[in-house]
């Protein structure tokens, strides 16, 4: 299976491309294509296809992303064709999301436009990790090869720290079809294959089960003589056996089942949905990630993420919105870092974001969030933003690393406390609304209702039963430090 996201300014040829793709490689029913016949004004319009909604059809632009589907002997396809225009971009960037390969649409009678630069630059940040570049309408210049080299050469200069795997460039024509599913010979000068051909052969084999595993809890299934945890899983691979973790309890269990609708299974892997259950009685609610206990997640707060701004409201100082990660929902506040210029790639300083901009930022959450890298793991680095006086979705995020310190200026050092005990005099000032007493709480002999305390007071709880460089920790001052010790440690069971 192969899914492909279409990209490019407005009449680039978005639409009449998949519509070729479809049309030439006898993919269309006879009543698709007779409908298309009526609608067309002239000749066939292979647009049409696609643009679906009355009022594409009367503005002869792309609104909402379409899904088409086809199969050739060798591939199954799924296409998703997003609109060029700037006011729908966030359509693209939700169309673009579940990519494996993008294809990116230039007019070689128009050159570069803003909005190929910005597309461009969403698929690099969305880690899609092919590209392919078609410089579309290569009729309306003589089919030559001097405009398509130094529209290759422009390109190529502008994307060059976008850092895709593979980067390929084609001359074709959707409308005459032109090097799309066979080899023209109006462009004797170029000796690659046709679009489909490369597509066909084109090898995206994911390796999300070579990653750590992880599965976000979307429900809990209990009867009577029967408790499961259902999800997706985002990534790796588990068997019968394997030794999880539950976060943010940080308690371990391991795997008693493998539920599937028909059957029992050995072993998962992602992104198969499945229902575990566990061998011993633990809390575990929707929101929960269960993950590889030999491999835990980053877990803080406070990060460092890439935005890309959707609403008419700008995102400025102050704003708290609702932090959707995974399953779990959390209220969270942000501070701009900088803004990309779309037009050089660069990043310049910024306190805000305008709709379309793409910037960085660092987020701080009201609970800790558990995840890895957007570059390592799309399912786990990835979140949304929602406004929450009117619900909508407002920007979408890829999370870049931990932040080194809370966006707020806090006044004290990282704080830290061993062996926590019920009267321990840090919850009484906990209970009095002190929450700036610590970032960081460490706990060992613990017990549940001091865990929920601290973690409703806002404060990040890491429970351990392990030596740990106290005095080493205190010294650094940094949450990554603490982190990484932590991970380091030998795992026991229940921690």
């Amino acid at each position: 299976m192969l899914r492909l996201v279409t990209a490019g300014s407005v009449d680039d040829g978005k639409s009449t491309l998949i519509g070729r793709l479809l049309y030439d490689s006898q993919s269309i029913y006879e009543d698709q294509l007779h409908a298309v016949r009526r609608a067309s004004r002239g000749g066939l319009e292979l647009a049409l296809l696609t643009d679906g909604l009355r009022a594409e059809r009367e503005q002869g632009i792309t609104i909402d992303v379409a899904y088409r589907y086809f199969n050739t002997p060798k591939r199954k396809f799924i296409l998703a064709d997003t609109p060029g225009h700037e006011q729908y971009t966030r359509n693209m960037a939700t169309g673009a999301s579940n990519a494996d390969v993008a294809i990116l649409l230039l007019d070689a009678s128009r050159g570069i436009q803003p909005q190929s630069r910005r597309h461009a630059c969403i698929i690099g940040l969305l880690g899609i990790r092919h590209l392919v570049v078609l410089v579309n309408k290569m009729d309306l210049v003589g089919y030559s090869e001097q405009v398509f080299r130094s529209l290759q050469r422009e390109l190529s200069s502008a994307i060059n720290q976008l850092e895709f795997e593979t980067t390929e460039f084609f001359p074709v024509s959707a409308s005459s079809g032109t090097n799309v599913v066979h080899r023209s010979s109006a462009t004797p000068w170029f000796h690659g294959p046709a679009l489909l051909e490369y597509l066909e052969t084109l090898d995206v084999s994911r390796s999300d089960h070579r990653t750590p595993f992880r599965l976000p809890v979307q429900l809990v299934q209990r009867t009577a003589d029967f408790r499961g945890y259902s999800g997706q899983i985002a990534s790796g691979k588990m068997q019968v056996g394997d030794s999880i973790t539950v976060l943010p309890s940080l308690r371990s269990t391991r795997v008693k089942s493998i539920v599937t609708f028909d059957s029992e299974l050995q072993q998962a892997i992602a992104p198969q949905s499945v229902t575990l259950t566990v061998e011993d009685e633990l809390d575990i609610s929707r929101g929960d990630i269960l993950v590889d206990s030999e491999n835990l997640p980053f877990s803080t707060r406070n990060f460092r993420a890439q935005l890309i701004w959707f609403s008419e409201r700008p995102l400025s100082p102050g704003n708290r919105y609702l932090l959707k990660h995974t399953t779990q929902v959390t209220s969270a506040e942000i501070v701009v870092e900088s803004v990309i210029d779309i037009n050089s790639m660069a990043e310049s300083t910024s306190e805000m974001l305008r709709i379309n901009d793409i910037g960085t930022v660092q987020i701080e959450s009201a609970r800790p969030i558990f995840f890895d890298p957007y570059r390592r793991n799309r399912e786990t680095g990835s979140f949304i933003l929602i406004d929450p006086t009117t619900n909508n979705t407002v920007a979408a995020g890829m999370i870049v690393a931990p932040a080194q310190s809370s966006i707020r200026k806090a006044n004290h050092d990282l704080g830290i406390v061993v062996s926590v005990r019920r009267n321990h005099p840090v919850l009484e000032r906990l209970r009095q609304g002190d929450s700036g007493t610590a970032n960081v709480v460490v706990l060992s002999n613990w017990n549940r209702k001091a865990v929920d305390l601290l973690s409703q007071a806002g404060i990040h709880v890491v429970v351990i039963d392990a030596p740990l460089e106290i005095a080493e920790i205190r010294r650094e001052g940094s949450l990554d430090i603490l982190l990484q010790t932590l991970q380091s440690l030998p795992n026991s069971a229940g921690n």
